[in-house]
Protein backbone atom coordinates (compact mmCIF):
# COMPACT_ATOMS: atom_id res chain seq x y z
CA UNK A 1 0.00 0.00 0.00
CA UNK A 2 1.07 3.21 -0.84
CA UNK A 3 0.96 5.94 2.22
CA UNK A 4 -0.53 9.23 1.47
CA UNK A 5 -0.93 12.41 3.38
CA UNK A 6 -3.37 15.64 2.47
CA UNK A 7 -2.08 19.12 3.36
CA UNK A 8 -4.49 21.22 4.25
CA UNK A 9 -7.58 19.01 4.79
CA UNK A 10 -10.36 20.62 5.62
CA UNK A 11 -11.60 22.23 2.12
CA UNK A 12 -13.94 21.14 -0.33
CA UNK A 13 -11.43 19.89 -3.01
CA UNK A 14 -9.72 17.77 -0.14
CA UNK A 15 -12.79 15.98 0.80
CA UNK A 16 -13.05 14.77 -2.58
CA UNK A 17 -9.93 13.73 -2.63
CA UNK A 18 -10.06 11.60 0.83
CA UNK A 19 -13.68 9.80 -0.72
CA UNK A 20 -11.61 8.92 -3.91
CA UNK A 21 -8.45 7.59 -1.84
CA UNK A 22 -10.99 5.49 0.50
CA UNK A 23 -12.18 2.93 -2.41
CA UNK A 24 -8.41 3.46 -4.30
CA UNK A 25 -6.95 -0.24 -3.83
CA UNK A 26 -3.68 0.95 -3.31
CA UNK A 27 -3.69 3.68 -1.03
CA UNK A 28 -3.65 4.09 2.94
CA UNK A 29 -4.49 7.74 3.99
CA UNK A 30 -1.89 8.08 7.16
CA UNK A 31 -1.99 11.47 7.70
CA UNK A 32 -4.13 14.72 7.33
CA UNK A 33 -3.21 17.98 8.65
CA UNK A 34 -4.60 21.61 9.68
CA UNK A 35 -3.59 25.16 10.25
CA UNK A 36 -6.13 25.42 12.57
CA UNK A 37 -4.67 24.70 16.64
CA UNK A 38 -7.18 23.31 18.01
CA UNK A 39 -6.78 19.99 15.41
CA UNK A 40 -10.65 19.21 14.99
CA UNK A 41 -12.08 15.60 14.32
CA UNK A 42 -12.21 14.23 10.83
CA UNK A 43 -15.77 14.10 11.45
CA UNK A 44 -16.78 17.81 12.94
CA UNK A 45 -14.86 19.01 9.67
CA UNK A 46 -16.48 16.69 6.99
CA UNK A 47 -19.41 14.82 8.81
CA UNK A 48 -20.24 12.60 5.90
CA UNK A 49 -16.89 10.64 6.54
CA UNK A 50 -17.62 9.36 10.00
CA UNK A 51 -16.48 5.98 10.49
CA UNK A 52 -14.99 5.99 7.47
CA UNK A 53 -11.53 6.81 8.26
CA UNK A 54 -9.65 6.87 11.47
CA UNK A 55 -7.18 9.62 10.90
CA UNK A 56 -7.75 12.69 12.65
CA UNK A 57 -6.06 16.19 12.09
CA UNK A 58 -2.33 17.11 13.05
CA UNK A 59 -0.56 19.94 12.93
CA UNK A 60 1.77 19.85 10.14
CA UNK A 61 5.54 18.54 11.87
CA UNK A 62 7.65 18.14 8.36
CA UNK A 63 10.06 15.09 9.52
CA UNK A 64 6.69 13.42 11.48
CA UNK A 65 4.87 14.07 8.50
CA UNK A 66 7.51 12.32 5.85
CA UNK A 67 8.34 9.42 8.13
CA UNK A 68 4.70 8.46 7.82
CA UNK A 69 3.95 9.42 3.76
CA UNK A 70 4.93 8.49 0.65
CA UNK A 71 3.03 10.85 -1.26
CA UNK A 72 1.45 14.25 -0.42
CA UNK A 73 -1.53 15.80 -1.59
CA UNK A 74 -0.85 19.35 -0.36
CA UNK A 75 -4.12 21.35 -0.60
CA UNK A 76 -2.87 24.78 0.84
CA UNK A 77 -3.33 28.04 -0.88
CA UNK A 78 -0.45 29.91 -3.02
CA UNK A 79 2.78 30.61 -1.43
CA UNK A 80 2.14 28.94 1.65
CA UNK A 81 2.17 25.63 -0.79
CA UNK A 82 5.36 25.94 -2.54
CA UNK A 83 6.75 27.17 1.26
CA UNK A 84 6.03 23.54 2.55
CA UNK A 85 6.24 21.18 -0.68
CA UNK A 86 10.08 22.20 -1.27
CA UNK A 87 11.03 20.93 2.39
CA UNK A 88 8.92 17.63 1.06
CA UNK A 89 10.63 17.38 -1.42
CA UNK A 90 13.81 17.16 0.64
CA UNK A 91 12.72 14.34 2.72
CA UNK A 92 12.28 12.54 -0.67
CA UNK A 93 8.44 13.19 -0.61
CA UNK A 94 6.37 12.44 -3.75
CA UNK A 95 3.67 15.49 -4.30
CA UNK A 96 0.70 16.48 -6.15
CA UNK A 97 0.23 20.48 -5.64
CA UNK A 98 -3.21 21.52 -5.88
CA UNK A 99 -2.02 25.27 -5.68
CA UNK A 100 -1.42 27.79 -8.81
CA UNK A 101 2.51 27.52 -6.58
CA UNK A 102 3.93 25.91 -9.75
CA UNK A 103 1.82 25.94 -12.72
CA UNK A 104 2.90 28.76 -14.71
CA UNK A 105 6.51 29.25 -16.68
CA UNK A 106 8.21 31.92 -14.98
CA UNK A 107 8.72 33.65 -11.44
CA UNK A 108 7.43 37.45 -13.07
CA UNK A 109 4.21 35.59 -14.22
CA UNK A 110 3.23 34.56 -11.25
CA UNK A 111 4.56 37.36 -9.16
CA UNK A 112 2.21 39.82 -11.43
CA UNK A 113 -0.42 37.99 -11.25
CA UNK A 114 -0.41 36.60 -7.25
CA UNK A 115 0.83 39.75 -5.93
CA UNK A 116 3.62 37.38 -3.38
CA UNK A 117 7.09 36.84 -3.65
CA UNK A 118 7.45 33.35 -4.67
CA UNK A 119 8.88 30.46 -1.74
CA UNK A 120 10.19 28.11 -4.21
CA UNK A 121 11.11 30.06 -7.47
CA UNK A 122 13.88 28.06 -8.57
CA UNK A 123 11.31 25.34 -9.61
CA UNK A 124 8.77 27.28 -11.81
CA UNK A 125 8.85 26.41 -15.26
CA UNK A 126 10.50 23.18 -14.34
CA UNK A 127 7.37 21.18 -12.66
CA UNK A 128 4.98 19.12 -15.13
CA UNK A 129 1.35 20.56 -15.80
CA UNK A 130 -0.72 17.74 -14.01
CA UNK A 131 -3.23 17.37 -17.15
CA UNK A 132 -2.55 13.77 -17.76
CA UNK A 133 -4.30 13.73 -21.05
CA UNK A 134 -1.40 16.70 -22.56
CA UNK A 135 1.36 15.76 -20.28
CA UNK A 136 1.35 12.09 -19.53
CA UNK A 137 5.21 10.91 -20.43
CA UNK A 138 6.60 13.76 -18.00
CA UNK A 139 4.18 13.27 -15.37
CA UNK A 140 4.96 9.56 -14.88
CA UNK A 141 8.25 10.06 -13.96
CA UNK A 142 7.82 13.57 -11.64
CA UNK A 143 8.79 13.65 -7.94
CA UNK A 144 6.34 17.05 -8.12
CA UNK A 145 3.04 17.65 -10.21
CA UNK A 146 1.38 21.10 -10.38
CA UNK A 147 -2.10 19.67 -10.27
CA UNK A 148 -3.74 22.30 -12.98
CA UNK A 149 -6.97 24.67 -12.52
CA UNK A 150 -10.45 23.56 -12.71
CA UNK A 151 -11.12 26.52 -15.13
CA UNK A 152 -8.35 26.02 -17.34
CA UNK A 153 -8.79 22.62 -17.54
CA UNK A 154 -12.42 22.77 -18.92
CA UNK A 155 -10.72 24.88 -21.89
CA UNK A 156 -7.37 23.62 -22.56
CA UNK A 157 -8.59 19.87 -22.50
CA UNK A 158 -11.04 21.50 -26.07
CA UNK A 159 -8.36 23.57 -27.21
CA UNK A 160 -4.92 22.07 -27.26
CA UNK A 161 -5.19 19.52 -30.12
CA UNK A 162 -7.02 22.42 -31.71
CA UNK A 163 -3.89 24.83 -31.58
CA UNK A 164 -1.50 21.76 -31.67
CA UNK A 165 -3.23 20.52 -35.35
CA UNK A 166 -3.11 24.33 -36.67
CA UNK A 167 -6.71 24.23 -37.18
CA UNK A 168 -8.14 27.27 -35.59
CA UNK A 169 -6.94 31.14 -35.70
CA UNK A 170 -5.01 31.34 -32.14
CA UNK A 171 -6.28 34.67 -30.93
CA UNK A 172 -8.62 35.73 -30.33
CA UNK A 173 -10.02 32.69 -28.44
CA UNK A 174 -13.07 33.56 -25.85
CA UNK A 175 -13.36 31.52 -23.11
CA UNK A 176 -16.57 32.11 -21.21
CA UNK A 177 -16.97 29.46 -17.75
CA UNK A 178 -19.67 29.30 -15.67
CA UNK A 179 -18.69 27.36 -11.92
CA UNK A 180 -20.15 26.35 -8.80
CA UNK A 181 -20.42 28.58 -5.51
CA UNK A 182 -17.70 25.66 -3.97
CA UNK A 183 -15.25 27.06 -6.48
CA UNK A 184 -14.64 29.68 -4.34
CA UNK A 185 -13.35 27.41 -1.35
CA UNK A 186 -14.74 26.85 2.23
CA UNK A 187 -13.65 29.77 3.70
CA UNK A 188 -16.75 32.14 4.45
CA UNK A 189 -17.25 34.86 2.01
CA UNK A 190 -19.95 37.59 1.74
CA UNK A 191 -20.13 37.43 -1.88
CA UNK A 192 -21.00 33.61 -1.82
CA UNK A 193 -23.22 34.30 1.27
CA UNK A 194 -26.66 31.67 0.35
CA UNK A 195 -28.84 35.20 0.09
CA UNK A 196 -26.54 36.92 -1.88
CA UNK A 197 -25.49 34.60 -4.64
CA UNK A 198 -28.80 32.44 -4.95
CA UNK A 199 -31.14 33.55 -7.86
CA UNK A 200 -28.06 35.53 -9.43
CA UNK A 201 -25.17 35.14 -11.96
CA UNK A 202 -22.53 37.26 -11.72
CA UNK A 203 -19.28 37.60 -14.08
CA UNK A 204 -16.01 38.84 -11.94
CA UNK A 205 -12.15 39.53 -12.37
CA UNK A 206 -12.93 40.37 -15.37
CA UNK A 207 -9.65 40.72 -17.49
CA UNK A 208 -7.76 40.08 -14.11
CA UNK A 209 -8.39 36.35 -12.95
CA UNK A 210 -5.64 34.80 -12.32
CA UNK A 211 -6.05 31.36 -14.56
CA UNK A 212 -5.90 33.38 -17.78
CA UNK A 213 -2.25 33.50 -18.09
CA UNK A 214 -2.42 29.86 -17.17
CA UNK A 215 -4.41 29.11 -20.10
CA UNK A 216 -2.23 30.97 -22.32
CA UNK A 217 1.08 29.50 -21.07
CA UNK A 218 0.16 25.83 -20.81
CA UNK A 219 -1.03 26.22 -24.33
CA UNK A 220 2.33 27.46 -25.60
CA UNK A 221 3.73 25.17 -23.31
CA UNK A 222 1.77 22.10 -25.23
CA UNK A 223 1.67 23.35 -28.97
CA UNK A 224 4.82 25.32 -29.23
CA UNK A 225 2.19 28.36 -30.67
CA UNK A 226 1.22 31.73 -28.51
CA UNK A 227 -2.13 32.33 -27.93
CA UNK A 228 -4.36 35.23 -26.93
CA UNK A 229 -7.92 34.15 -24.61
CA UNK A 230 -9.91 36.43 -23.55
CA UNK A 231 -11.40 34.54 -20.40
CA UNK A 232 -14.09 35.94 -18.44
CA UNK A 233 -15.47 33.47 -15.32
CA UNK A 234 -18.99 33.78 -13.71
CA UNK A 235 -20.68 31.98 -10.68
CA UNK A 236 -24.29 30.02 -10.49
CA UNK A 237 -26.00 29.14 -7.88
CA UNK A 238 -24.83 25.60 -7.74
CA UNK A 239 -22.61 24.01 -5.43
CA UNK A 240 -20.49 22.41 -8.07
CA UNK A 241 -19.59 21.85 -12.04
CA UNK A 242 -18.12 23.92 -14.64
CA UNK A 243 -19.33 24.78 -18.23
CA UNK A 244 -17.60 26.98 -20.21
CA UNK A 245 -18.39 28.06 -23.80
CA UNK A 246 -15.93 28.87 -25.82
CA UNK A 247 -15.95 30.79 -29.28
CA UNK A 248 -13.17 29.94 -32.04
CA UNK A 249 -12.60 30.86 -35.19
CA UNK A 250 -11.16 27.68 -37.78
CA UNK A 251 -8.75 28.36 -40.24
CA UNK A 252 -10.07 28.38 -43.73
CA UNK A 253 -11.95 25.22 -45.36
CA UNK A 254 -12.47 24.35 -42.01
CA UNK A 255 -15.68 23.23 -39.89
CA UNK A 256 -17.22 22.51 -36.88
CA UNK A 257 -17.56 19.10 -37.99
CA UNK A 258 -13.85 18.92 -38.41
CA UNK A 259 -13.14 20.11 -35.84
CA UNK A 260 -15.23 17.37 -33.19
CA UNK A 261 -13.96 14.92 -35.81
CA UNK A 262 -10.20 15.75 -34.70
CA UNK A 263 -11.01 15.93 -31.32
CA UNK A 264 -12.51 12.39 -31.19
CA UNK A 265 -9.61 11.06 -32.91
CA UNK A 266 -7.23 12.84 -30.13
CA UNK A 267 -9.18 11.23 -27.03
CA UNK A 268 -10.08 8.18 -28.66
CA UNK A 269 -8.02 6.23 -25.89
CA UNK A 270 -8.79 8.44 -22.97
CA UNK A 271 -10.47 7.02 -20.21
CA UNK A 272 -12.00 10.36 -19.02
CA UNK A 273 -12.43 12.64 -22.16
CA UNK A 274 -16.11 12.15 -23.49
CA UNK A 275 -16.50 14.17 -26.96
CA UNK A 276 -20.30 14.08 -27.65
CA UNK A 277 -23.18 15.13 -30.26
CA UNK A 278 -25.18 17.25 -28.08
CA UNK A 279 -23.68 20.17 -25.66
CA UNK A 280 -22.67 18.90 -22.24
CA UNK A 281 -24.36 20.18 -19.18
CA UNK A 282 -22.71 20.33 -15.53
CA UNK A 283 -25.41 17.58 -14.36
CA UNK A 284 -23.77 15.07 -16.97
CA UNK A 285 -20.59 15.25 -15.07
CA UNK A 286 -21.15 16.01 -11.72
CA UNK A 287 -19.33 13.67 -9.24
CA UNK A 288 -17.48 12.11 -11.46
CA UNK A 289 -14.02 12.34 -13.70
CA UNK A 290 -15.51 13.08 -16.99
CA UNK A 291 -14.83 16.07 -19.39
CA UNK A 292 -17.26 16.13 -21.75
CA UNK A 293 -16.50 18.32 -24.92
CA UNK A 294 -18.99 19.39 -28.01
CA UNK A 295 -18.43 21.44 -31.03
CA UNK A 296 -21.09 23.21 -33.28
CA UNK A 297 -21.56 25.99 -36.30
CA UNK A 298 -22.39 29.60 -35.46
CA UNK A 299 -22.05 31.47 -38.54
CA UNK A 300 -18.37 32.33 -39.30
CA UNK A 301 -16.84 30.86 -35.61
CA UNK A 302 -17.66 27.41 -34.22
CA UNK A 303 -18.84 27.20 -30.40
CA UNK A 304 -16.99 24.51 -28.15
CA UNK A 305 -18.81 23.60 -24.99
CA UNK A 306 -17.19 21.55 -22.58
CA UNK A 307 -18.38 20.64 -18.62
CA UNK A 308 -16.42 19.11 -16.05
CA UNK A 309 -16.97 18.67 -12.31
CA UNK A 310 -14.62 21.47 -10.32
CA UNK A 311 -14.15 19.80 -8.14
CA UNK A 312 -13.49 15.82 -9.44
CA UNK A 313 -11.97 16.71 -13.03
CA UNK A 314 -10.79 20.13 -12.16
CA UNK A 315 -9.20 19.09 -9.37
CA UNK A 316 -9.17 15.99 -6.93
CA UNK A 317 -9.95 13.31 -9.48
CA UNK A 318 -7.07 14.93 -11.55
CA UNK A 319 -4.86 14.75 -8.86
CA UNK A 320 -5.66 11.00 -8.30
CA UNK A 321 -4.95 10.64 -12.44
CA UNK A 322 -0.96 12.23 -11.60
CA UNK A 323 -0.94 10.26 -8.57
CA UNK A 324 -2.07 7.19 -10.26
CA UNK A 325 0.68 8.08 -13.11
CA UNK A 326 3.90 9.01 -10.35
CA UNK A 327 3.62 5.44 -8.90
CA UNK A 328 3.35 3.37 -11.75
CA UNK A 329 -0.57 2.37 -11.01
CA UNK A 330 -3.45 2.01 -13.80
CA UNK A 331 -4.34 5.51 -14.40
CA UNK A 332 -8.07 5.21 -13.64
CA UNK A 333 -7.62 3.46 -10.07
CA UNK A 334 -9.98 4.82 -7.67
CA UNK A 335 -11.74 6.68 -10.44
CA UNK A 336 -13.99 4.50 -12.69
Amino acid sequence: MIRVGIVGATGYTALELIKILLRHPDVEITQLTSRDPDCPSLESVHPGLRQQLDVNFSLLDIASFASQVDCAFCCLPHAASAAIISKLLDKGIKVVDFSADYRLNDVGTFEQWYQVEHPDPERIGQVPYGIPELFRDRIKSAELVANPGCFPSSALLPLAPLIQQNIIEPSPIIVDSKTGVSGAGRKPNLKFHFPECNESVAAYAIGTHRHMPEIDQIIARFTGNKITTIFTPHVVAMNRGILSTIYVKPKEGITAEVLQHELAKFYATEPFVRITQQPPTTKDVANTNFCDISVLPNRDLVVIVSALDNLIKGASGAAVQNFNLMFGLTESAGLL
